[in-house]
């Protein structure tokens, strides 16, 4: 169990106190009551400790194996150093040698709970496993020569290590020192010899003799020595260059695979020539010739039976003719021969004997078969060689992660329910008898909560783990790319394509555990809502939205230099000059034609043919953001669902969209811009078609028709419709960097992280941002053009539904100061590097009932929207009455305006009551959308919307809004929107994750920087409460996936294949201990 030194913080720092130090500035305002004299903090920094706790899924690229057949343990090592340890299920632990070498052989003391390991860097260690955390007891370095082989007879002290040079040196196991006794590699071959044989590839005793020592070099000479007499008795030469070799159980024969792809079977007592020659997959030609070389045979076992034939089994010698085929194990026994195909190229494999002598008969029952990516167990006791249904969670990167989260303390029926649907997706034909490394023992933890990973991944599929007391074992697969047609060729792939790899890789994701609604996005910007069902449906018609978001700037406009701006109403039949038009010609509604840009056409196509859903979770509603001019729609950079308000909201840099998932409908579609300033709620009429576009660069009349001006826009081809482009250089540029970006999750570790590091070196102290929200109001400047798509006749089983809202704005452009390239993340801990180039995207969501202005006293339905340059906008949701008004009338949506500003992108928002309460956002219980019409009834008598708080008394404030951005963290008090308290985290990094969670009864602000700092701080005082130097920043991975829970848990894909959990509990910590020592 690694632990962490913790820089303490004193408790008993005031507001005052911390407001005069240099890392936090906690400040009331003149007239606001000191809010910390009246919320009694619980949370000390003796709450607060840092560990890890468990490590789960495959070991990331294995180089050694070893099983313990007493025991039945199997220890598997890595090319980083890491030593993974497994038995039954539940049972499994990791450990790390100290220099981070390759592990080039293990070898377990069997029955005795130990383990000997051997390094790249030429060092063996003895591991002690009989306590609960194992521990290196010695350690052996060797400076002259290089290990190439050990090996470790059954209930010996001696350990035989083969070096490069050829020779051989033993060690004492029990003290773990070198004995003295060397067998020199020119006295094992023959004198006369004068060539070096090559490094030791083999050392085995004899099971009848353990004092015969079986030697085989590279070269291809094999030697039996005499460890008393200290010659050789006999030696065996053959051509080709030596693999490895087997015994048989008996002592008077042994087994060699050869380079060429053939077997040598040798009599002890007859060294002149092979007992038998055989090439496994070689042709044997008819004349009686030598069969065709074969490809390398890079391990044999030769493993005997009482009452039948021996088994052989080995690794490679396919013929050279099988290019492109996968790596192959083969099972001879007696006349049979199989081959078994494996996924990945195999690393090593052991065949499980019922005895753990060797000179006694093995009656092999399995194989566990290593490969580079996956673990398999063979069962050789049925016909076919089924393989055994595998316990462990190896299988988290089966395609790789894109996103995770992590919920602690969820709702205890959701798990069962889970399980229940996700138990029919189990394959069929695995071995019926019981998983063979079945070791150890499993002690429960004491956390007795229920814990969920949910992880999204590459392939559009989606995932959720139990995560309770310290396991880890998968619930449920959900594969959304099967709401999309898949083209069947390179010929038929989609030309709006904006990935080359993985469309449907999973972006960010918002999910209720209480209500169930799931909500994901995708790399090609779409977004499915989910329900959770039980029942099995049929859907003959997916219901799809499409929706136009467009930024534009306007370049005719400049900046007011007197103070805010008022944009100019547009006038009839102006149009914009030549220089602002767009260069391309303009493309008909729909077109994807080779002479024009593509527009108003998704990026995936939604499946045409009716969708068979499986109980769990079942489509809702899908969005899908439209191409528009030419330019891919930009990804998506935050997400959230809200059951209690049947909302869907999503953002991206070009802004907002709100859609109602009830009705089916796209409720607001706003830029950045839009949300600065208070309007008045949206009227939301039904719209007709749009009528036809006018000439490229016109305006729309506004005196045409009585409501012509509210239905009516610019055309979305006219103007300049590329952002803060002018010519066809840049927008080509600009195209070229979204693809970029989309791409994300193929790029290098190395070119993501080059970005890490530009932002991290170049992270210069940005303006006050308290005065450069008045600047920003001036500068602003989207023209939005906000439909969903109306071309073609849809296909029968597609809905495509009309909603749309159309709005211009003209506004002055952005200055030039906003340009920071700099990092941003999603809800989801996406993190992107994103060039802002003047565009301000949505980095945050938060539902919440609060005080939507100053002068509010009651509270309502609200939004919380954060942007990457730190702004915190409040909307405001009016929600018609539930049950059938709730269906029919629509949600009044109207922004109010900027409630904060803060340094950096906004990254977590969150709600207090006037007691420090948490006030999470308000739900829907699940009830299952497909039962009967009576149950449906006694579900919702049941159903219940959470009690609001309670209203603000005149004058006084009833809530406090949290909210923590990549370089400081406020609390703000509501409805009066006067800041209390503020921390400055970070002034040389940045945050990469931040949450509110709960712990110990109370909240705090848990944050994950850049320079692998894990910090805490209390609420509402944001003091500081932990500070550990974790985690170094390395990997876009970890950024990518790393978050926190309640109950002060956390994890991170810490590999492509692993994920490791840690905790920042002290109580969990005292446990972990009181469980393993």
């Amino acid at each position: 169990m690694k632990k962490f030194n913790i820089r303490k913080v004193l408790d008993g720092l005031t507001a005052a106190s911390s407001s005069s130090s240099s890392s936090s500035s906690a400040t009331a305002q003149p007239g606001t009551p000191r809010e910390n004299d009246v919320i009694q903090e619980s949370l000390q920094s003796e709450h607060f400790q840092l560990c890890k706790t468990v490590r789960h899924g495959f070991p990331y690229q294995p180089s050694s194996m070893a099983f313990d057949p007493v025991q039945k343990i199997l220890a598997v090592g890595t090319q980083a150093g890491a030593l993974r340890l497994f038995g039954r299920a539940g049972v499994e632990c990791y450990c790390q040698h100290e220099s981070g070498a390759a592990v080039i052989q293990l070898q377990f003391l069997i029955n005795e709970g130990a383990l000997v390991s051997a390094l790249a860097d030429d060092s063996i260690h003895l591991w002690n496993l009989r306590q609960k955390i194992p521990a290196i007891l010695h350690s052996l370095k060797f400076n002259r020569e290089r290990i190439t082989y050990c090996h470790l007879p059954f209930q010996s002290k001696w350990l035989y290590i083969g070096t490069e040079r050829g020779n051989i040196h033993i060690v004492n196991v029990e003290s773990f020192t070198l004995s003295g006794y060397v067998i020199m590699w020119n006295k094992a071959i023959e004198l006369s010899t004068k060539t070096h044989p090559g490094p030791v590839v083999h050392i085995s005793d004899n099971p009848m003799d353990e004092g015969k020592l079986l030697i085989g070099f590279e070269c291809g000479v094999v030697v039996l020595w005499d460890l008393k007499c200290k010659k050789a008795d006999y030696r065996y030469n053959y051509d080709e260059a030596i693999h490895s070799v087997a015994w048989h159980h008996e002592g008077k024969q042994f087994v060699c695979s050869h380079s060429d792809g053939t077997l040598t079977t040798w009599n002890v007592r007859a060294p002149a020539k092979p007992a038998q020659i055989i090439t496994p997959h070689g042709k044997q030609p008819k004349d009686g010739k030598k069969p065709e070389p074969c490809k390398p045979i890079l391990k044999v076992e030769y493993k005997t039976t009482r009452a039948g034939d021996p088994f052989m089994v080995l690794s490679g010698g396919l013929s050279y003719d099988t290019v492109g085929r996968r790596a192959c194990l083969t099972v001879m026994h007696g006349k049979s021969t199989a081959v078994l195909e494996m996924d990945y190229p195999i690393v090593d494999f052991l065949t499980l004997c019922e005895t753990p002598y060797p000179n006694d008969f093995q009656e092999p029952y399995a194989v566990v078969v290593l490969l580079e990516k996956d673990l398999v167990v063979i069962d050789l006791g049925q016909i076919g060689y089924p393989i055994f249904e595998n316990p462990y969670p190896l299988t988290i990167h089966e395609s790789p992660v894109t996103c995770c989260e992590y919920f602690a303390d969820c709702p205890a029926e959701l798990i069962p329910a889970l399980y229940s649907v996700g138990s029919r997706q189990k394959r069929q034909g695995y071995s019926k008898k019981e998983w063979p490394v079945s070791g150890g023992n499993w002690g429960q933890g004491t956390q007795s909560y229920p814990e969920i990973i949910v992880t999204g991944h590459a392939d559009g599929t989606i995932k959720f783990w139990d995560a309770s007391a310290l396991m880890l074992q998968v619930l449920y697969k959900l594969k959304t790319a099967k709401v999309f047609e898949r083209a069947r060729g390179k010929e038929e792939k989609p030309s709006t394509d904006i990935v080359d790899e993985d469309p449907f890789a999973i972006q960010t994701l918002s999910w209720c555990p209480e209500s169930r609604m799931l909500c994901v996005a995708g790399v090609s910007a779409h977004v499915i809502v989910y329900r959770f069902s039980k029942q099995e449906v049929t859907t003959e018609v997916v219901q799809l939205l499409e929706v136009r978001m467009q930024c534009e700037f306007s370049d005719g406009d400049s900046p007011d230099p007197g103070g805010e701006h008022t944009p100019t109403p547009p006038t009839p039949g102006a149009s914009s000059s030549p220089q602002e038009s767009d260069p391309f010609p303009q493309p008909s509604t729909g077109s994807n034609s080779s002479d024009g840009p593509r527009d108003n056409i998704p990026c995936l196509q939604v499946r045409s043919s009716p969708l068979k859903q499986s109980p769990g979770y079942q489509v809702e509603l899908v969005i899908q953001l439209v191409w528009v001019s030419g330019e891919p729609p930009q990804p998506i950079t935050s997400l959230a669902i809200n059951s209690s308000y049947g909302l869907v909201v999503f953002g991206n840099s070009n802004g907002v969209a709100v859609v109602d998932y009830l009705q089916k409908t796209l409720l607001a579609n706003m830029g950045t811009s839009e949300l600065y300033s208070p309007s008045d709620p949206y009227q939301r009429q039904p719209r007709s078609p749009r009528k036809q576009r006018q000439p490229s660069g016109a305006l729309c009349d506004s005196n045409d028709g009585s409501n012509a001006s509210e239905d009516r826009c610019k055309s979305p081809t006219s103007g300049s419709t590329s952002p803060c482009n002018s010519d066809d250089d840049r927008k080509q540029n600009f195209i070229e960097k979204v693809k970029c970006k989309s791409r994300r999750f193929s790029k290098t570790v190395a070119n993501d992280f080059a970005k890490m590091s530009r932002k991290i070196s170049s992270s210069s102290e940005k303006p006050d941002h308290e005065e450069t929200f008045q600047r920003r109001r001036s500068l602003a400047c989207k023209k939005r053009f906000c439909n969903v798509k109306e071309g073609p006749t849809p296909t029968p089983a597609v809905t495509r539904l009309k909603e749309g809202l159309s709005r211009s704005m003209s506004a002055p452009p952005v200055s030039s100061y906003a340009k920071d390239n700099s990092f941003t993340r999603s809800r989801s801990s996406s993190v992107t590097s994103i060039d802002r180039e003047s565009r301000e995207a949505i980095s945050s969501f938060h539902f919440c009932e609060s005080f939507p202005r100053k002068t509010d006293n009651l509270v309502s339905p609200c939004l919380l929207v954060g942007t990457t340059q730190g702004s915190v906008m409040m909307v405001a949701l009016s929600l018609p009455p539930a049950g059938d008004q709730r269906l029919q009338q629509m949600v009044g949506i109207s922004s109010c305006g900027t409630l904060v500003s803060l340094k950096g992108g906004v990254l977590t928002m969150a709600l207090l009551d006037a007691t420090g309460a948490l006030l999470p956002p308000s739900y829907e219980p699940w009830y299952d959308p497909n039962a009967s019409d009576e149950e449906k009834e006694k579900e919702k008598s049941r159903r219940r919307r959470p009690a609001s708080p309670p209203a603000s008394q005149e004058g006084q404030d009833g809530q406090f809004a949290v909210l923590c951005s990549e370089k400081q963290a406020k609390v703000v008090a509501m409805p009066s929107q006067t800041r209390i308290h503020k921390h400055n985290i970070t002034e040389t990094s940045f945050v990469l994750r931040a949450d509110v969670v709960q712990m110990a009864g109370a909240n705090c602000i848990a944050c994950f920087c850049a320079n692998g700092h894990i910090m805490t701080l209390s609420l509402p005082s944001l003091r500081p409460l932990l500070d550990v130097n974790y985690l170094p920043l390395t990997d876009m991975r970890i950024a990518r996936t790393f978050c926190f829970s309640n109950l002060g848990q956390a994890l991170y894909l810490t590999s492509a294949t692993e994920i490791q959990r840690i905790t920042y509990s002290q109580e969990t910590c005292d446990n972990l201990q009181a469980r393993y020592f």
